[in-house]
């Protein structure tokens, strides 16, 4: 069995990558490896922040390592909020006791309160704005750099419905669905997701 490191501090994503590769690859945390440091993250694309993590990871502990960059892109707002999606509310000084997730949606929502919205093309009685997800994976093994890349169309919808999933998925409405990510559950959204797509490509490389 491969062992890789997964450059993430976060269960919620190392769950749903674990989920998605099966048992077919060991993959350990930040955490397993004793890496406690809060990597920097300060490129402009996903792209960028995922490489600068598995950098580090190679760099201080020799490890063939991936990591990710996610986030959301909606359109009404130039791609807001982006590589900034994790931390949206916090660098405009917005934080509550709601938590970090909350206190995300609650600013988004904010934002585009005063843009119009359209109709959802598979339920055209749900209004919302065009939207969508992005995974990047930085990959280094073997020596050798590899990149890849999932994206996912949607909606953002005015209200928050749904108890699964973590991050923005109470919001959006992936395109073809009536629902939202947190309405869907961790199975059907781990086969189907930004994320889920860009992992399909890095299994399918390491498997060739």
């Amino acid at each position: 069995m491969d062992t890789l490191v997964f450059a993430t501090g976060n269960a919620h994503k190392l769950q749903e990558i674990r989920a998605i590769l099966g048992h077919q690859f060991e993959i350990k945390s930040l955490h397993d490896i004793g890496c406690d440091v809060d990597i920097p993250e300060t490129g402009s694309t996903f792209s960028e922040n995922a490489l600068q993590k598995a950098h580090y990871v190679k760099q201080h502990y020799g490890l063939d390592c991936f990591a990710d960059d996610s986030g959301l892109q909606v359109e009404t707002i130039n791609g807001q909020p982006g590589v900034f999606s994790a931390r949206y509310a916090a660098i405009h000084g917005l934080t509550t006791s709601a938590g970090r997730d909350e206190d995300n949606m609650d600013y988004l929502l904010q934002q585009l309160a005063t843009h119009p919205t359209e109709p959802l093309p598979s339920n055209p009685l749900q209004q919302g704005w065009p939207a969508s997800f992005s995974t990047h994976i930085a990959l280094i093994y073997q020596g050798q750099e590899h990149h890849f890349e999932g994206i996912i169309h949607g909606h953002i919808i005015p209200e928050k419905r749904g108890t699964h999933g973590f991050g923005y998925d109470p919001i959006f409405v992936p395109e073809g669905h009536t629902q939202t990510f947190a309405q869907l559950g961790d199975d059907i959204k781990n086969s189907m997701s930004h994320r889920a797509r860009a992992v399909a490509q890095l299994a399918a490389f390491l498997k060739s």
